[in-house]
């Protein structure tokens, strides 16, 4: 490993330092709103928990309707917390030109998709952002898919799935800038890409819990091949990377699924909606991957002690247990 190499510890440390709190606890949220009349509708909030660990979101109407009549159903998984409002009704103020808005969203990095489903079929799609935290609902807007909204939540996604980026991260230390990185990367590209549309499909079913705690035991397997190579040991991961990137990618492709079941697709634009999720989640893989050539390509040579060279495969690994270990007790029900 060259000096540059090992200066990569210094980028392990600073995302994990952001990723401490825990890994994919930034999925989006869903609100989804059903007219049935002009003043009647009934208001879905499903928001993403860890546990009994939930950030503070409320949804708001500008007419207040939210606030002075409780959810009719409350429901909390491990996975989220799904409050609904049945048959509201305000015969003063119509729902059409009411400021919609997330209290406290501002203050995360988390997004909210807006659904807005009309007594005649036709549905609005929004994403609400820490940025514009609020939007005026139209009735009368034209509804179109939301193209740009399902390719950002993709970017973000991957963006802030800081275990999925430590993967990435780690075979991008075991392989190096090769002509090997792009066959690994391009066979954990493809294989995630499948198990994303055939779970987003419903082709295939698996336990989300399960699946997290698999994708962690992933990175923990490739912290391990990273040290056996450090120290001049030839692992079946380091002479098949693309093998072993397409086998855990398949597994990564059930946990982007998970996200996207956050919120749901479009069900007139489903194909199209899922495609672009999938190209914003390729998109910010590439800017990672370019982002840290970019910083190991432009950090001085620096003399460092042998031991540096283990400093980022043992950070990984570590991390990457406790994920295992908090996924594993999440699956089997133990709660931590």
């Amino acid at each position: 490993m060259t000096s540059r190499m090992r200066s990569a510890v210094l980028l392990t440390v600073a995302i994990l330092a952001a990723g401490v709190a825990g890994a994919h606890e930034v999925r989006p949220a869903l609100l989804q709103i059903e007219l049935l009349d002009s003043h009647h509708f009934t208001v879905l909030w499903k928001q993403p928990v860890n546990g009994e660990v939930a950030v503070h979101l409320r949804p708001r109407l500008s007419g207040g309707l939210l606030d002075s009549q409780p959810p009719s159903m409350v429901s909390v998984t491990p996975s989220f917390a799904l409050e609904v409002w049945r048959n509201l009704s305000d015969e003063r103020v119509s729902l059409d030109g009411q400021t919609l808005s997330i209290e406290g969203l501002e203050h995360t990095i988390t997004d909210v998709l807006v659904i807005v489903s009309q007594q005649d079929g036709r549905s609005r799609q929004a994403l609400l952002t820490p940025r514009h935290a609020s939007m005026r609902i139209d009735l009368g807007a034209h509804a179109t898919p939301a193209v740009g909204d399902y390719l950002s939540l993709g970017v973000v996604h991957i963006l802030t799935g800081f275990d999925h980026l430590l993967f990435v991260f780690g075979l991008l230390l075991l392989v190096g800038r090769s002509w090997a990185l792009l066959r690994t990367i391009t066979a954990f590209t493809v294989a995630h890409s499948v198990t994303l549309a055939a779970s987003a499909l419903d082709w295939l079913r698996v336990n989300p819990q399960a699946v997290e705690a698999l994708v962690a035991l992933s990175i923990v397997i490739l912290a391990v091949e990273l040290v056996r190579q450090n120290r001049g040991e030839t692992g079946f991961t380091a002479r098949y990377p693309w093998l072993i990137a397409f086998a855990f990618g398949l597994l990564h492709g059930c946990a982007f699924a998970g996200a996207l079941a956050e919120v749901g697709l479009p069900q007139d634009h489903i194909p199209l909606a899922l495609l672009l999720f999938n190209l914003g989640v390729e998109l910010g893989q590439l800017l990672f991957i370019g982002a840290v050539i970019t910083v190991l390509w432009l950090l001085p040579r620096i003399s460092a002690p042998a031991w540096t060279r283990l400093a980022a495969p043992y950070a990984i690994g570590s991390f990457a247990s406790c994920w295992l270990l908090d996924r594993f007790l999440t699956a089997i029900g133990f709660s931590t």
